[in-house]
C-alpha cells in the first residue's frame, strides 16, 4: 500500500490499534522524585491509558466527522478497571468487540508522575496486556485482514505484535509501529520488514540506532538506519525540537508547534493516532506527517492519556 495515501476500499475505512489497555494513576508534583524520596501530591487522576488503547481512543476522537472506524483489539481484566475502560473506550467511538476478557490477569495499570515541567516517569504493571497472544490474532484476524491502517506498539508481548503485523501487511494493510517501549537490542528482522512506517521518539530512536537526533541533520541519520532494517519509511519524533521524515521519495522536517506543555505523557499517542487518520484520509506523508505534529503538540497542552487527545477542529485551529 502506498505510503502517499491509505485507498479507501469503501465508505468505511477501519484503523485497527492492536496493543495496550491500562488505567493510568497520575499525580502532579513539582519535580520527579529521586531514590528513597517521598513527595506529597495535591490531587491524582485516574483515566484510561495504554498506548493500544490511547492511540484507538484519539483516532476516534478525530474520527467523529468522519465515516471511518476506529477499533480495539488486545486484553483487560474482568476487574472494575476493565469496566472503566471499556465504559471510556466506547465513549470515545472506540468499537471493542476484539477487545478480550481475561479471567486469570488484572487489568493493566499504570502509576505517572508528571513534573510542573510536564515532564513524566512511568511504572506500567502489564496485566492482561502481558497475556496477548495468537488467541487474540485469531478473535481479531477478520478486522487485521481488512484494516486500512494497523497501529503497533510494543506493550504486549512481541509475537503477537509481530502476527498482527504479519497478517494486516500481508493483505495490504498500512502497518504503524510505536516501538515503545524500545528493547534493549533489536527488533526482529521480520517486524521491520512488516512494517511501512515506525515512529521512534528520542530515546527510542537512540537506543534502536545509536543516534541521538539532537539535529534534524542526526534524525536524517537515524531515520536511514531504520530504513536500512527494512522500514518503509521513519519518523523521527523530537520532542520539542520538531518532527523529520524521511522515505525513499523523499524527506523533511516539520518545526515544533509553538505551545505551553504541561504534559507529556500523551504527546506520541496522539500523533500515531493522527498520522493513521491523515492517511486513512488520504494525505501525502508530508501532509500527514505535519497534522500529527499538530495532533502531539496539542496533547501536551493538557492533562491526561486518552483525555488529551484533540479533536478535528482544535488540529485545524492550530494547522491554519
Amino acid at each position: 500500500m502506498s505510503l502517499d495515501g491509505v485507498l479507501m476500499a469503501d465508505n468505511s475505512p477501519l484503523i485497527l490499534s492492536f496493543g495496550s489497555v491500562n488505567i493510568d494513576l497520575t499525580v502532579g508534583v513539582e519535580t520527579l522524585p529521586k531514590a528513597g524520596e517521598t513527595q506529597h501530591a495535591g490531587s491524582y487522576t485516574v483515566g484510561l491509558g495504554g498506548k493500544g488503547a490511547n492511540q484507538a481512543a484519539a483516532a476516534a476522537r478525530l474520527c467523529r466527522n468522519h465515516p471511518i472506524r476506529v477499533a480495539l483489539a488486545g486484553r483487560t481484566g474482568t476487574d472494575s478497571f476493565a469496566t472503566l475502560a471499556r465504559d471510556t473506550l466506547t465513549t470515545f467511538g472506540v468499537e471493542c468487540s476484539p477487545l478480550l476478557e481475561d479471567r486469570e490477569h488484572a487489568t493493566g495499570i499504570a502509576l505517572i508522575h508528571v513534573d510542573k515541567r510536564g515532564e513524566n516517569c512511568i511504572t506500567v504493571v502489564g496485566g492482561a496486556n502481558q497475556a496477548v497472544s495468537e488467541t487474540d490474532i485469531r478473535v481479531a484476524s477478520p478486522l487485521l485482514k481488512t484494516t486500512h491502517v494497523l497501529l503497533l506498539q510494543l506493550e504486549c508481548p512481541l509475537p503477537a505484535v509481530l502476527a498482527a503485523a504479519q497478517v494486516a501487511h500481508a493483505h495490504g494493510g498500512l502497518v504503524i509501529l510505536d516501538p515503545a517501549p524500545a528493547p534493549e537490542g533489536d527488533l526482529p528482522e521480520e517486524l521491520w520488514q512488516n512494517t511501512d512506517i515506525v515512529t521512534p521518539n528520542e530515546t527510542e530512536t537512540e537506543r534502536l540506532t545509536g543516534i541521538r537526533p539532537e539535529t534534524p541533520e542526526a534524525a536524517a541519520r537515524a531515520a536511514h538506519s531504520l530504513r536500512n532494517k527494512g522500514a518503509k519509511a521513519a519518523l523521527i519524533k523530537m520532542g520539542g525540537r520538531g518532527t523529520y521524515w524521511q522515505d525513499a521519495k523523499g524527506e523533511g522536517f516539520i518545526p515544533p508547534f509553538p505551545v505551553n506543555p504541561i504534559d507529556t505523557v500523551a504527546a506520541g499517542d496522539c500523533f500515531n493516532a493522527g498520522l493513521a487518520v491523515a492517511l486513512t484520509l488520504n494525505y501525502s506523508l508530508a501532509q500527514a506527517v505535519r497534522f500529527a505534529s499538530a495532533c502531539g503538540a496539542l496533547a501536551t497542552t493538557r492533562k491526561g492519556a486518552a483525555d488529551a487527545a484533540p479533536t478535528w477542529e482544535e488540529v485545524q485551529n492550530i494547522l491554519a
